[in-house]
């Protein structure tokens, strides 16, 4: 049943949003701090091939399938249980037992072919350059745009049955009750859904509709050239994503920052018309799909589904932007504390003290695990059961997605991307990573298929939870007074990478997104135009604004990929920092705490069996309240107190 709740599933684009939650990766992530060792020269060597890394540090694709061949039989599979969708056509309707066969065979089809599907993706994800993968890529996304047209008759034709015998029959058969939400769904979503004959002839274009979205990623990733730069010690690389985040964290030198940073987005100004052609079919895109469904505008075909209130990103948009004064003081605080004349986008990474610790990959692992005691014995299990061999690919290799994400399939267990380069931001992405996919195992344990998934705007709060639990127990261990400030600066680069960046990020989609649904033109200029306002508005004056950064909406992959998701960061975060506070925070009693951490792991084992808004109400927040989104501003001022503290200990008063 989750084929219901998304009506029409688009090829590669759908897939992408309905099975992985991504980390904000280096090329959305910029501001968050990240306390890194200095780079060294060695360091810019090509990177390893994936057969100079052990396996350990691999992913086992063989828990999905053995082979080739074991794909194509369950291709064949797929195919034969796909052919008798059409055969239910008129007659689902008429009684209860055949809905519930029908029911059982789509749940079938569906759990099959998230494995048939995602085999494939995941070794594309490995190798960009993967012709064998990406040919099956393709041959799955035909077969299953083939299937969207033959099978757009079952929601009209749910329709038909009267809601109240609906609920009647869910009643009166038990194999029907996990999918009693997604059925309600379909009659909340009603006026949303068309006739058969028309849901049939949109279906045709569902194969194409993801199409901007590879183009992007094959232009940005597969065919992207990669700049030269030689730095201030001699030593020359070339610099690929992850190569650009390692250097402007830790090179001391705000010249070399420069360099990498001009190197970098120059790889995407100089194709700047094709990535603003691109995107500007996205936007078209989405309207003209918004518009077929009844919908007024690209954002509420986005929010309504999972019954998300149009003011919760308003709110969140305003909210952010009354609440700038702490980034302005923090740029202040840094650009002071740097001695920089001029305070640039690429000298946000790089931490104010000399922080040099590389961690292993071994040591972040144990790290993170002994962080997450605090949730109880059975989370920490969990967790160590995550970190099982094959489960993480861990390193980056030549033509690897950047990045990294969790994703989970049912039948088998998450795979979690990584691109670890021994930094203390890999650390934390690691935790982020295995917040996911602890969310995905408790959900998957605790709930049945049809109601498994959670929804994307709840996925980030598992993540950025586990991100604070692994904050206050470095603080709590470290003895290292500038491991301390690195820590500090590593909370509020969640602050600043996590809520206000991302509701940057949001405004902006926000922003073109009506300029083509008031009919205006999208270009690199008008693009560039709204970056550079919002980093204005953002940041203030402190802030000196590169004509280079402007182009930074060539480098998100989400708002290609996945369109108003980055809102969903800060949400999350907003409310991830409540419920964190209602568990550690001694105010309360034990027994509140024990309370509100016990209110927390439901909501993670609840996965899709409710609308988000009301699972995080469950849980004891509530954002329909702007005070959910200020308390943010509150905590950023309350961490700036004590970094300036700090500072004035460690190299007296800034």
């Amino acid at each position: 049943m989750k084929k219901f709740i998304v009506l029409i599933l688009m090829a590669n684009l759908a897939f992408a949003g309905k099975y992985f939650y991504e980390k904000k990766s280096s090329q959305s992530q910029n501001t968050l701090i990240k306390p890194l060792p200095e780079i060294k020269k060695e360091d810019f060597s090509m990177l390893k091939n994936r057969d100079e890394i052990a396996q350990q540090y691999k992913w086992d694709l063989n828990d999905i399938y053995p082979n080739w061949n074991q794909w194509e039989a369950d291709l064949v599979k797929l195919k034969e249980l796909m052919a008798e969708i059409p055969k239910y056509q008129g007659e689902i309707s008429k009684n209860p037992k055949t809905f519930v066969e029908f029911i059982d065979l789509e749940e079938k089809i569906s759990r099959l072919l998230d494995k048939i599907y995602l085999y494939p993706y995941l070794q594309r994800d490995l190798d960009s350059t993967n012709e064998v993968a990406s040919v099956k890529l393709q041959e799955i996304e035909s077969i299953y745009a083939n299937y969207s047209i033959s099978s757009s008759w079952i929601t009209p034709e749910i329709l038909t049955i009267p809601k109240e015998t609906m609920v009647t029959w869910i009643n009166e058969n038990p194999t029907l009750e996990p999918n009693r939400f997604p059925l309600m769904e379909i009659y909340r979503l009603q006026e949303h859904v068309l006739s058969a004959d028309k849901e049939k002839l949109l279906s045709y274009f569902g194969q194409y509709l993801g199409v901007p979205s590879d183009i992007y990623s094959e232009l940005s990733t597969s065919d992207i050239k990669w700049n030269d730069v030689e730095l201030s010690d001699g030593s020359k690389t070339t610099v690929t994503n992850g190569v650009y985040s390692k250097v402007i964290s830790t090179n001391r030198n705000q010249e070399d920052r420069k360099k990498v940073f001009e190197a970098l987005y120059n790889s995407f100004n100089i194709n700047k018309n094709t990535y603003a052609s691109i995107y500007k079919s996205i936007l078209q895109r989405d309207f003209a799909t918004a518009q077929s469904r009844n919908y007024k505008s690209s954002l509420e075909k986005a929010l309504n589904p999972k019954n998300i209130p149009l003011d919760v990103y308003t709110s969140l948009i305003e909210s952010t932007k009354e609440n700038t004064a702490p980034l302005k003081r923090y740029i202040a605080l840094r650009k002071n504390a740097l001695n920089l004349s001029d305070y640039h986008y690429y000298d946000n990474s790089v931490n104010i003290v000399d922080y040099n610790k590389e961690f292993t990959y071994e040591e972040a692992k144990n790290t993170v695990l002994e962080s997450v005691k605090p949730l109880g014995e059975d989370y920490y299990n969990g967790l160590n059961t995550a970190l099982s061999e094959g489960w993480l690919d861990v390193y980056e290799t030549p033509n690897k997605r950047s990045g990294a994400y969790s994703l989970n399939i049912y039948d088998v267990h998450p795979y979690m991307l990584l691109n670890y380069n021994g930094t203390m931001d890999a650390v934390f992405t690691l935790a982020h990573e295995l917040g996911h996919t602890m969310h995905s195992m408790l959900s998957t344990k605790n709930q049945p298929y049809p109601i498994s998934s959670y929804t994307i705007f709840v996925a980030e709060v598992a993540s950025t939870f586990n991100e604070r639990l692994l904050l206050d127990n470095m603080l709590r261990n470290t003895t290292d007074p500038k491991e301390k400030i690195a820590l500090i600066e590593q909370a509020i680069g969640g602050i600043v990478g996590t809520y206000y960046i991302q509701s940057l990020f949001a405004d902006y989609e926000y922003q073109a997104h009506q300029i083509v649904e008031n009919g205006g033109a999208i270009t690199p200029e008008v693009l560039n135009n709204i970056m550079e306002n919002l980093f204005k508005d953002y940041f203030g004056t402190e802030l000196t604004m590169d004509e280079l950064q402007k182009i930074i909406w060539a480098r998100i992959p989400h708002f290609y990929n996945s369109p108003y998701y980055v809102y969903q960061y800060a949400t999350s975060f907003a409310s991830s920092a409540n419920l964190y506070d209602r568990i550690t925070n001694t105010k309360y009693t034990p027994q509140e705490r024990e309370k509100a951490k016990n209110e927390y792991l439901t909501l993670l084992k609840s996965g899709g069996n409710d609308h988000p808004m009301n699972q995080l109400k469950k849980a004891g927040v509530d954002l329909s309240k702007k005070d959910a989104f200020n308390a943010v501003a509150t905590e950023f001022n309350r961490l700036l107190d004590l970094l300036e503290e700090e500072l004035k200990k460690e190299k007296g008063d800034i």
